[in-house]
């Protein structure tokens, strides 16, 4: 279970990873390719070449984590077209799903403000 604050957003890398890649070479790829800084308490999400393979890198305010899946049939989407991608699309890809990613409306700022944890 990944408990996100509300404002989090969901980053995409914006191509295949290594998935033999952990803590410190994730992250190293989210501050040096992605431009974006680790500790704000965003997501970032990273698929292997095969598509078989994903990892999501957290801070969740005490430390790093990574969720890391590997689907036993099938392949994940390939969201590499993407550069962010809604809490409800990373739950249905985490699933393994094939919709097509949705065209969620963006959060209201009242949304933003009043917190709140997301499980996936």
């Amino acid at each position: 279970m990944i408990r996100l604050r509300r404002a989090a957003r969901i980053h995409v890398h914006d191509g295949p990873a290594d998935m033999r890649k952990s803590y410190d070479t994730l992250a190293a790829l989210v501050r040096e390719q992605m431009g974006a800084e680790l500790f704000a308490g965003d997501v970032f999400l990273f698929v292997g070449k095969d598509r078989r393979r994903a990892k999501v890198l957290f801070f969740d305010g005490t430390g790093l984590c990574i969720l890391q899946k590997r689907l036993s049939k099938g392949r994940f989407h390939a969201p590499w077209e993407r550069q962010e991608i809604t809490r409800s699309e990373l739950e249905r890809f985490l699933r393994g799903s094939s919709l097509v990613w949705a065209a969620t409306p963006p959060m209201q700022p009242e949304e933003l403000l009043m917190g709140g944890d997301v499980f996936c």
